[in-house]
């Protein structure tokens, strides 16, 4: 689900389903689908009489038949109108030109399909009667629906989606139409609570749900979208002092026009309470019988961890069905979008996205929906950062891999070798609520996409940030698969938060960016007045992973426990996968600090429910991060050998 407030974004991402998508892609295919193809209009009913709006693009050449592919959103089909045509109908253009019946689908209660919206529909997995209805069910019978009353179609239908429509192709394909042949459900929710949109390690994912819910609302049905989006007015373009002077969680439901509810339960459902539970996607992965490639990408601001959790749930419940899982070193959909040549100033060499579409997602839908010959496709197609190679491995993670741990060490060290008697035993600093640590050092409204790459020196020079590095590195290191920070630590508060930051620090000498250096026409310019500091590439701080974990829920996500003030404990979880080369001659960093604002809301630092916090409730805290030979705090992660590649 994308939750980013810029209108660009909003107006085309999240509507993955509508044309203003493919109006936003920067190569738009030449290539006129009123000419090719025909739209049809339909309201088709499902099992419990409820009728879903459902826009159908047929190809004009009858000569053969073809088969179908279906999106189905919350975001709208638009444009309405049988005489209205997107400008582009399938995940790429080659699908255009090869030939699909193309079906987009209003889900219940959204624009113009009936029936009640729900956040992200719970599975029912024994279905009573004809009134137990869900996304499963709901597509059983819009597949039914289509292969009754659309000519022309060969029998075989796949679905496909990203973000939102994504979580609807995950729970569209459960206990799937025997006509359903291939799914590919693309940065797709699984569990919200646990990683995806709304709360990571326990910890609001501040900025990207306000912007998110101030549009997504609930509605009255048919309802057309509006001709113009008004966007939110922050009154300000710093996002960082907005959330700031806006107090705690519960006083933004103010500003927020029209029914707030959906925001509301985002806020207040602030444990892994039965409401999260309902919604996890993954327990009711079953009975998939097409053929799955899950799509995600690296730097996913929105949903990085659903791809994974979507992956391994079908591996565990469907034995025999075809499931591979691709990652690539891109942002919220960049894959559909994008070059995937860079992402800010990092780059990745090569145009990723055109290699993706052409290689590996559409020979994926011809083998299963066509027939066509076989794509090859490993268990995980996944890109090495770093290193800048796309990687094919039989399992996820790679069985090669080999578990070490990165340990904390004393004067701001870090090695795969574990501290002795060190002294000082623990390194510490203070954290005030009133001055968290920003996410960027830019100002900001929403969550730009560049920061989960971004440079991190502007954090390192920080008093209430610790930085622990490697030397610099005499060969490769490659980071591949989940990684575990395990820390102990002490506060004299009695919550925290530990941020943990994973970063790639450049050598001194590392070539400039293209995007730094004067364009070719400027170069031999005269200079006509002062020109701004120019950015320096060498010592960058990229940052290769990152995530919060709210302390209180070190020992259970549904039963939060303050700390003892200044008592040692253990502070274990997982964070999202890698697939990183910190190249010879770089150095591996890790950054610890308990604020990353407003990305996530503030803890203040005393046990209280958050979204409820008084001005009182924030208070500084003193932090400690304990790395001795009884204590070792360390990141434990998977080292790639460099021989291992498959």
């Amino acid at each position: 689900m994308l939750r980013c407030k810029a209108t660009f974004l909003i107006l085309g991402l999240v509507s993955v389903s509508g044309a203003l998508l493919a109006q936003t892609r920067p190569d738009t295919p030449d290539y006129d689908v009123k000419e090719h193809y025909t739209k049809y209009e339909f309201r088709v009913p499902m099992r419990d009489g409820v009728k879903l709006f459902t826009s159908v693009y047929v190809p004009k050449d009858s000569s053969r038949p073809y088969p179908i592919l279906i999106s189905r959103t919350p975001y709208s089909v638009a444009p309405y109108g049988v005489d209205q045509y997107r400008t582009q109908l399938g995940p790429s253009p080659d699908f255009d030109r090869a030939g699909y019946i193309f079906v987009y689908q209003d889900v219940r209660g959204r624009f113009m399909s009936e029936g009640a919206f729900t956040e992200m529909r719970p599975h029912i997995d024994v279905k009573k009667s004809s009134k137990d209805v869900d996304d499963s069910s709901d597509l059983y019978d819009t597949i039914d629906w289509l292969l009754k009353n659309v000519p022309n179609n060969n029998g075989r239908a796949g679905i496909w989606g990203i973000s939102y429509p994504g979580f609807f192709t995950s729970a569209s394909i459960i206990d799937s139409h025997p006509a359903l042949k291939a799914a590919s459900p693309q940065a797709p929710m699984t569990d919200l609570f646990m990683g995806d949109d709304a709360y990571h390690g326990g910890a609001f994912m501040l900025a990207a749900n306000f912007g998110f819910y101030a549009f997504f609302k609930p509605q009255a049905n048919p309802e057309l979208p509006p001709k113009n989006r008004v966007p939110f007015d922050y009154g300000t373009p710093d996002g960082y002092q907005f959330y700031l002077d806006a107090g705690s969680l519960s006083h933004l439901a103010a500003k927020l026009s029209g029914d707030p509810l959906l925001w509301l339960d985002q806020v207040h459902h602030n444990t892994y309470d039965d409401y999260w539970k309902a919604r996890n996607l993954a327990p009711h992965m079953k009975n998939i019988h097409c053929a799955v490639l899950t799509v995600g990408g690296w730097f996913d601001a929105e949903d990085l961890q659903g791809p994974f959790s979507t992956f391994h749930a079908i591996d565990k419940y469907n034995a025999g069905t075809f499931n591979a899982l691709v990652i690539g070193p891109w942002v919220h959909g960049g894959w559909y979008r994008y070059d995937g040549n860079h992402l800010g100033r990092v780059t990745f060499a090569s145009n990723t996205g055109d290699y993706y579409r052409k290689n590996i997602l559409f020979p994926f839908f011809e083998q299963h929906l066509r027939g066509k010959e076989d794509a090859k496709l490993p268990k995980a197609y996944v890109f090495e950062t770093g290193s800048n190679v796309w990687r094919q491995y039989s399992s996820w993670p790679p069985e090669k891999a080999q578990q070490k741990t990165l340990y904390f060490h004393a004067n701001g060290g870090l090695s795969f070798d574990p501290p002795g008697n060190e002294s000082p035993a623990f390194d510490e600093y203070i954290s005030d609520p009133a001055r968290p640590v920003p996410f960027v050092d830019y100002l900001s409204q929403s969550v730009p996409q560049e920061y989960m790459v971004s440079d991190q020196r502007f954090a390192a020079s920080r008093t209430d940030v610790l930085t622990y590095q490697t030397g610099i590195l005499q060969e490769d290191v490659t980071l591949t698969g989940p990684v575990s920070p395990h820390l102990f630590v002490s506060t004299t508060g009695t919550d925290s938060d530990w941020d943990i930051k994973i970063i790639d620090v450049y050598p001194p000498d590392y070539p400039q960016s293209k995007f730094d250096e004067p364009r070719p026409e400027e170069r031999d310019r005269p200079r006509m007045d002062v020109a701004p500091p120019s950015f320096t590439m060498g010592g960058y701080q990229q940052l290769v992973r990152g995530e919060p974990f709210r302390g209180k829920f070190r020992h259970s996500f549904e039963k939060p426990e303050p700390f003892t003030p200044g008592k040692a404990e253990e502070v274990n979880f997982t964070m999202q996968d890698v697939n990183h080369t910190f190249r010879r001659g770089h150095r591996i960093m890790v950054q610890v600090q308990s604020s990353w604002f407003p990305l996530t809301d503030r803890n203040p630092q005393t046990f209280v429910n958050i979204p409820d916090a008084q001005p009182s409730d924030f208070v500084k805290a003193t932090q400690r991060v304990f790395h001795n030979k009884t204590q070792p705090s360390g990141i434990a992660t998977n080292v790639l050998p460099q021989s291992a590649t498959e």
